[in-house]
Protein backbone atom coordinates (compact mmCIF):
# COMPACT_ATOMS: atom_id res chain seq x y z
CA UNK A 1 0.00 0.00 0.00
CA UNK A 2 3.08 2.50 0.84
CA UNK A 3 4.68 2.05 -2.39
CA UNK A 4 0.95 2.69 -3.99
CA UNK A 5 0.78 5.75 -2.40
CA UNK A 6 4.17 6.80 -3.35
CA UNK A 7 3.85 6.12 -7.01
CA UNK A 8 0.20 8.22 -6.55
CA UNK A 9 2.08 10.90 -5.12
CA UNK A 10 4.78 10.69 -8.30
CA UNK A 11 1.93 10.89 -10.50
CA UNK A 12 -0.04 13.92 -8.57
CA UNK A 13 2.88 16.03 -8.64
CA UNK A 14 4.24 15.33 -12.26
CA UNK A 15 7.83 14.17 -10.81
CA UNK A 16 9.12 11.18 -12.99
CA UNK A 17 11.17 8.90 -10.65
CA UNK A 18 12.90 5.94 -11.29
CA UNK A 19 15.20 3.46 -9.44
CA UNK A 20 18.78 3.52 -10.07
CA UNK A 21 20.63 0.47 -10.03
CA UNK A 22 24.16 1.02 -9.34
CA UNK A 23 22.90 3.36 -6.37
CA UNK A 24 19.75 1.45 -5.43
CA UNK A 25 17.66 3.93 -4.38
CA UNK A 26 14.49 6.03 -6.18
CA UNK A 27 15.94 9.21 -8.13
CA UNK A 28 13.97 11.88 -9.99
CA UNK A 29 14.84 12.85 -13.10
CA UNK A 30 16.24 15.90 -14.23
CA UNK A 31 14.21 16.63 -17.52
CA UNK A 32 16.04 18.07 -20.45
CA UNK A 33 13.33 21.17 -21.58
CA UNK A 34 10.99 20.28 -18.62
CA UNK A 35 8.85 23.73 -19.26
CA UNK A 36 8.29 23.07 -22.79
CA UNK A 37 7.48 19.59 -22.54
CA UNK A 38 4.72 20.69 -20.01
CA UNK A 39 3.75 24.03 -22.23
CA UNK A 40 3.10 21.82 -25.28
CA UNK A 41 1.58 18.60 -23.65
CA UNK A 42 -0.20 19.75 -20.35
CA UNK A 43 -1.79 23.36 -21.49
CA UNK A 44 -3.98 23.97 -24.73
CA UNK A 45 -1.99 26.40 -26.46
CA UNK A 46 0.78 23.96 -26.48
CA UNK A 47 -1.41 20.91 -27.36
CA UNK A 48 -2.33 23.00 -30.37
CA UNK A 49 1.33 23.91 -31.53
CA UNK A 50 1.98 20.37 -31.03
CA UNK A 51 -0.48 19.42 -33.64
CA UNK A 52 0.05 22.06 -36.26
CA UNK A 53 4.29 22.10 -35.90
CA UNK A 54 6.41 20.45 -33.35
CA UNK A 55 5.23 16.37 -34.38
CA UNK A 56 6.33 17.29 -38.02
CA UNK A 57 8.95 15.98 -39.70
CA UNK A 58 10.26 19.15 -41.09
CA UNK A 59 10.27 20.64 -37.13
CA UNK A 60 12.88 17.93 -36.38
CA UNK A 61 14.80 18.27 -39.23
CA UNK A 62 15.13 21.97 -38.50
CA UNK A 63 16.40 22.00 -35.31
CA UNK A 64 19.03 18.87 -36.41
CA UNK A 65 19.84 21.28 -38.70
CA UNK A 66 20.62 23.70 -35.94
CA UNK A 67 22.58 21.16 -33.74
CA UNK A 68 24.97 20.42 -36.71
CA UNK A 69 26.30 24.33 -36.52
CA UNK A 70 29.41 24.84 -35.48
CA UNK A 71 28.20 27.56 -33.01
CA UNK A 72 26.15 24.95 -30.85
CA UNK A 73 30.08 23.77 -29.81
CA UNK A 74 29.19 26.24 -26.78
CA UNK A 75 25.83 24.51 -25.66
CA UNK A 76 28.60 21.77 -24.62
CA UNK A 77 30.67 21.99 -21.73
CA UNK A 78 27.62 23.53 -20.06
CA UNK A 79 25.41 20.36 -20.49
CA UNK A 80 28.24 18.25 -19.40
CA UNK A 81 28.39 20.15 -16.32
CA UNK A 82 24.31 20.73 -15.73
CA UNK A 83 23.75 16.91 -16.26
CA UNK A 84 27.17 15.56 -14.54
CA UNK A 85 28.24 13.57 -17.70
CA UNK A 86 31.96 11.66 -17.13
CA UNK A 87 33.69 13.09 -20.02
CA UNK A 88 36.65 10.79 -19.15
CA UNK A 89 34.29 8.05 -20.95
CA UNK A 90 33.90 9.70 -24.44
CA UNK A 91 36.22 8.52 -27.19
CA UNK A 92 36.90 12.13 -28.69
CA UNK A 93 37.74 15.75 -26.01
CA UNK A 94 35.30 17.34 -25.85
CA UNK A 95 36.91 20.31 -27.49
CA UNK A 96 36.97 18.02 -30.58
CA UNK A 97 33.30 17.82 -30.94
CA UNK A 98 32.54 20.33 -34.22
CA UNK A 99 28.73 20.82 -32.96
CA UNK A 100 26.26 19.69 -30.48
CA UNK A 101 24.97 16.52 -32.73
CA UNK A 102 28.37 15.37 -32.91
CA UNK A 103 28.30 15.33 -29.08
CA UNK A 104 25.22 13.96 -29.44
CA UNK A 105 25.82 10.76 -30.68
CA UNK A 106 29.56 10.43 -29.19
CA UNK A 107 31.08 6.90 -29.08
CA UNK A 108 32.72 5.47 -25.36
CA UNK A 109 35.78 3.91 -24.96
CA UNK A 110 34.96 0.29 -24.95
CA UNK A 111 35.92 0.01 -20.83
CA UNK A 112 33.32 2.69 -20.52
CA UNK A 113 30.36 -0.07 -21.05
CA UNK A 114 31.64 -3.71 -20.05
CA UNK A 115 29.63 -6.13 -21.95
CA UNK A 116 27.94 -9.09 -19.76
CA UNK A 117 29.69 -12.06 -20.78
CA UNK A 118 27.85 -14.87 -19.11
CA UNK A 119 26.61 -17.78 -21.17
CA UNK A 120 23.11 -17.17 -21.85
CA UNK A 121 23.32 -13.51 -20.70
CA UNK A 122 21.42 -11.25 -22.79
CA UNK A 123 22.44 -7.26 -22.09
CA UNK A 124 20.98 -3.93 -22.29
CA UNK A 125 21.04 -2.53 -25.67
CA UNK A 126 21.38 1.06 -24.61
CA UNK A 127 21.82 3.48 -21.50
CA UNK A 128 18.56 4.80 -20.06
CA UNK A 129 15.20 3.66 -18.50
CA UNK A 130 14.14 0.80 -18.95
CA UNK A 131 10.44 -1.37 -18.31
CA UNK A 132 10.66 -5.01 -18.96
CA UNK A 133 7.32 -6.86 -19.03
CA UNK A 134 7.57 -11.18 -19.28
CA UNK A 135 4.42 -10.96 -20.76
CA UNK A 136 2.72 -8.65 -23.38
CA UNK A 137 -0.71 -10.01 -23.14
CA UNK A 138 -0.87 -9.36 -19.29
CA UNK A 139 0.37 -5.96 -19.10
CA UNK A 140 -1.39 -3.90 -16.93
CA UNK A 141 -0.13 -0.47 -17.51
CA UNK A 142 3.10 1.69 -19.58
CA UNK A 143 3.69 5.00 -17.82
CA UNK A 144 -0.07 5.53 -16.59
CA UNK A 145 -2.92 3.08 -15.16
CA UNK A 146 -4.94 1.78 -17.78
CA UNK A 147 -2.62 2.17 -21.19
CA UNK A 148 -1.11 -1.05 -23.09
CA UNK A 149 0.19 -0.82 -26.32
CA UNK A 150 -1.23 -2.80 -29.56
CA UNK A 151 1.35 -5.05 -31.05
CA UNK A 152 -0.79 -4.65 -33.86
CA UNK A 153 -0.24 -1.08 -34.17
CA UNK A 154 2.89 -1.03 -33.24
CA UNK A 155 4.82 -3.55 -35.64
CA UNK A 156 1.81 -2.77 -38.55
CA UNK A 157 1.94 -6.64 -39.31
CA UNK A 158 -0.97 -8.91 -37.66
CA UNK A 159 1.49 -11.98 -38.04
CA UNK A 160 4.52 -10.60 -36.82
CA UNK A 161 2.31 -9.35 -33.54
CA UNK A 162 0.33 -12.79 -33.32
CA UNK A 163 3.67 -14.47 -32.98
CA UNK A 164 4.71 -12.16 -30.01
CA UNK A 165 1.81 -11.63 -28.12
CA UNK A 166 2.89 -13.64 -25.09
CA UNK A 167 6.36 -13.21 -25.63
CA UNK A 168 8.30 -10.21 -23.50
CA UNK A 169 9.14 -6.94 -24.11
CA UNK A 170 11.93 -4.51 -22.69
CA UNK A 171 11.71 -0.51 -23.56
CA UNK A 172 14.61 1.46 -23.15
CA UNK A 173 13.90 4.87 -22.96
CA UNK A 174 17.22 7.21 -23.92
CA UNK A 175 16.92 10.82 -22.35
CA UNK A 176 18.96 13.30 -23.95
CA UNK A 177 21.72 13.76 -21.69
CA UNK A 178 22.02 9.20 -22.15
CA UNK A 179 24.62 7.77 -24.85
CA UNK A 180 22.96 7.92 -27.63
CA UNK A 181 24.47 4.55 -29.60
CA UNK A 182 22.09 1.39 -29.45
CA UNK A 183 23.71 -2.15 -29.24
CA UNK A 184 22.90 -5.55 -30.06
CA UNK A 185 21.22 -7.34 -26.84
CA UNK A 186 22.77 -10.68 -27.81
CA UNK A 187 24.92 -12.33 -30.75
CA UNK A 188 23.05 -13.27 -33.94
CA UNK A 189 22.33 -12.55 -37.95
CA UNK A 190 19.93 -9.52 -37.93
CA UNK A 191 17.92 -8.50 -41.29
CA UNK A 192 17.68 -5.90 -43.42
CA UNK A 193 15.57 -3.21 -41.14
CA UNK A 194 12.14 -1.88 -41.93
CA UNK A 195 10.49 1.93 -41.72
CA UNK A 196 7.77 2.35 -40.48
CA UNK A 197 7.14 6.38 -40.94
CA UNK A 198 5.12 8.59 -38.95
CA UNK A 199 5.18 11.53 -36.42
CA UNK A 200 7.68 12.65 -33.89
CA UNK A 201 5.91 13.10 -30.76
CA UNK A 202 8.01 13.42 -27.73
CA UNK A 203 8.66 9.95 -25.81
CA UNK A 204 8.80 11.43 -22.30
CA UNK A 205 6.58 10.30 -19.58
CA UNK A 206 5.52 13.55 -19.58
CA UNK A 207 3.78 12.89 -23.13
CA UNK A 208 3.04 8.95 -22.51
CA UNK A 209 1.69 9.47 -19.52
CA UNK A 210 -1.15 11.08 -21.65
CA UNK A 211 -0.94 8.94 -24.82
CA UNK A 212 0.98 6.02 -24.84
CA UNK A 213 -0.01 5.37 -28.74
CA UNK A 214 2.10 8.02 -29.29
CA UNK A 215 4.63 4.80 -29.54
CA UNK A 216 2.71 3.14 -32.47
CA UNK A 217 2.58 6.75 -34.34
CA UNK A 218 6.08 7.91 -34.54
CA UNK A 219 8.70 7.34 -36.95
CA UNK A 220 10.40 3.60 -36.07
CA UNK A 221 12.51 0.99 -37.38
CA UNK A 222 12.09 -2.80 -36.99
CA UNK A 223 14.82 -5.34 -37.57
CA UNK A 224 14.66 -8.93 -37.21
CA UNK A 225 17.35 -10.57 -35.03
CA UNK A 226 17.82 -14.73 -34.93
CA UNK A 227 19.68 -15.90 -32.65
CA UNK A 228 20.60 -19.31 -31.14
CA UNK A 229 19.84 -18.62 -27.52
CA UNK A 230 16.32 -16.30 -27.87
CA UNK A 231 14.97 -17.12 -30.94
CA UNK A 232 13.81 -14.25 -33.29
CA UNK A 233 14.24 -11.35 -31.38
CA UNK A 234 12.62 -8.12 -32.74
CA UNK A 235 14.47 -5.20 -32.17
CA UNK A 236 12.61 -1.47 -32.43
CA UNK A 237 14.55 1.72 -32.45
CA UNK A 238 11.53 4.99 -31.85
CA UNK A 239 12.18 8.32 -33.04
CA UNK A 240 10.82 11.37 -30.96
CA UNK A 241 10.65 14.93 -31.41
CA UNK A 242 14.09 16.77 -32.53
CA UNK A 243 15.19 12.98 -33.90
CA UNK A 244 14.63 13.34 -37.21
CA UNK A 245 17.03 10.61 -38.07
CA UNK A 246 17.95 7.28 -36.81
CA UNK A 247 21.15 6.38 -38.18
CA UNK A 248 22.29 2.12 -39.03
CA UNK A 249 25.38 1.23 -38.58
CA UNK A 250 25.12 -2.55 -38.66
CA UNK A 251 25.43 -5.10 -42.08
CA UNK A 252 22.40 -6.90 -42.68
CA UNK A 253 22.78 -10.51 -43.07
CA UNK A 254 26.16 -10.56 -41.16
CA UNK A 255 26.70 -12.30 -37.64
CA UNK A 256 27.08 -9.68 -35.02
CA UNK A 257 28.20 -10.33 -31.25
CA UNK A 258 26.26 -9.21 -28.25
CA UNK A 259 27.48 -5.57 -27.26
CA UNK A 260 28.51 -4.91 -31.05
CA UNK A 261 26.77 -1.61 -31.87
CA UNK A 262 23.36 -0.97 -34.25
CA UNK A 263 23.32 2.48 -34.83
CA UNK A 264 22.82 6.30 -33.42
CA UNK A 265 20.68 8.55 -32.67
CA UNK A 266 20.76 11.81 -33.73
CA UNK A 267 19.71 15.17 -31.12
CA UNK A 268 16.66 14.51 -28.72
CA UNK A 269 15.10 11.81 -26.69
CA UNK A 270 14.32 8.34 -27.90
CA UNK A 271 13.43 4.84 -27.29
CA UNK A 272 14.74 0.51 -28.43
CA UNK A 273 12.20 -2.09 -27.51
CA UNK A 274 13.37 -5.56 -27.76
CA UNK A 275 10.13 -8.10 -28.27
CA UNK A 276 11.20 -11.56 -27.23
CA UNK A 277 8.64 -15.43 -28.23
CA UNK A 278 7.50 -16.35 -25.32
CA UNK A 279 9.43 -18.87 -23.28
CA UNK A 280 12.89 -17.29 -24.65
CA UNK A 281 14.03 -15.00 -21.65
CA UNK A 282 13.72 -14.54 -17.95
CA UNK A 283 14.28 -10.46 -17.32
CA UNK A 284 16.38 -9.83 -14.25
CA UNK A 285 14.56 -9.61 -11.15
CA UNK A 286 15.14 -5.79 -10.40
CA UNK A 287 13.73 -4.94 -13.92
CA UNK A 288 10.07 -6.98 -13.54
CA UNK A 289 9.42 -5.85 -9.72
CA UNK A 290 10.08 -2.16 -10.91
CA UNK A 291 7.99 -2.19 -13.66
CA UNK A 292 5.35 -4.04 -11.95
CA UNK A 293 5.98 -0.95 -9.25
CA UNK A 294 5.12 1.71 -12.57
CA UNK A 295 8.71 2.52 -12.19
CA UNK A 296 11.68 2.63 -14.69
CA UNK A 297 14.94 0.89 -13.81
CA UNK A 298 18.18 3.08 -14.81
CA UNK A 299 21.11 0.87 -16.24
CA UNK A 300 23.61 0.96 -18.33
CA UNK A 301 24.11 -0.55 -22.14
CA UNK A 302 26.50 -4.03 -21.64
CA UNK A 303 24.52 -4.85 -18.22
CA UNK A 304 22.34 -8.00 -17.90
CA UNK A 305 18.68 -7.55 -18.73
CA UNK A 306 17.91 -11.32 -18.45
CA UNK A 307 18.56 -15.03 -18.98
CA UNK A 308 18.00 -17.47 -21.88
CA UNK A 309 14.73 -19.24 -20.07
CA UNK A 310 15.23 -22.44 -18.33
CA UNK A 311 19.46 -21.41 -17.43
Amino acid sequence: MKQGRERDAELADGRIDYFDRYAGVVKTEKIYGEAYLRWAYETVPGRLMLAAVVKRAFFSRWYGWRMDKSSTRELIAPFIDQYDLDAGEFVDKVENFESFNAFFSRKLKPQARPIASGEGEVVFPADGRHLGFADVSEMERIYCKGQTLSLVDLLDDEDLASRYEKGSLVISRLCPVDYHRFHFSTAGKPGAWRLINGPLYSVSPIALRRNVGILTENKRVVTKLQTEDFGQVLILEIGATNVGSIHQTYAADSEVVKGEEKGYFSFGGSMTMQLFEAGRVKLDEDLVEHTQQGRELYARMGDRMGMKAGS
